[in-house]
């Protein structure tokens, strides 16, 4: 009997990181946003864990290394970044008003939102984003 050859490998889908990294940013972003609102503070340390999930999904995905994926982490962290910070500004103005955090955040404005993150993130939540965007780019290499 001749030994059993292992079976072809199968095509790699170079097109499977966009939808996975979107899907994984939404729900890390809405995460980060429950968290802190759970809290009651910004929830700085959920930087780590979006750039965690930024690079997980573009390997998830296949898209091969290099500066591409480094690229693409680093801008998928920063945006999830802004799009917590975007809801917790909107949930922490809306909320008082009766509004929910999404009817808040699509009738903020950007200097408000900018304003009010400017004034809920201090040093520490800083550091936690440059401790994402730093774990962000070790990772996706």
């Amino acid at each position: 009997m001749a030994p059993l050859s292992p079976p072809p490998a199968g095509r790699t889908q170079h097109w499977l990181w966009p939808p996975l990294l979107l899907l994984g940013s939404i729900t890390v972003a809405i995460a980060w946003l429950l968290a802190a609102l759970a809290t009651g503070t910004p929830a700085g340390w959920m930087a780590v864990v979006a750039a965690l999930e930024a690079a997980w999904m573009l390997r998830l995905g296949t898209l091969r290394g290099g500066r591409l994926r480094v690229a693409v982490a680093l801008l998928a962290t920063m945006l999830i970044a802004l799009a917590a910070n975007w809801g917790i500004a909107a949930a922490w103005i809306g909320g008082p008003m009766g509004l929910t955090p999404l009817e808040s955040a699509l009738r903020l404005g950007p200097h408000l939102a900018w304003t009010l993150i400017g004034l809920g993130n201090g040093v520490a939540e800083i550091i936690w984003l440059l401790a994402g965007l730093l774990l962000a780019w070790w990772l996706a290499r």
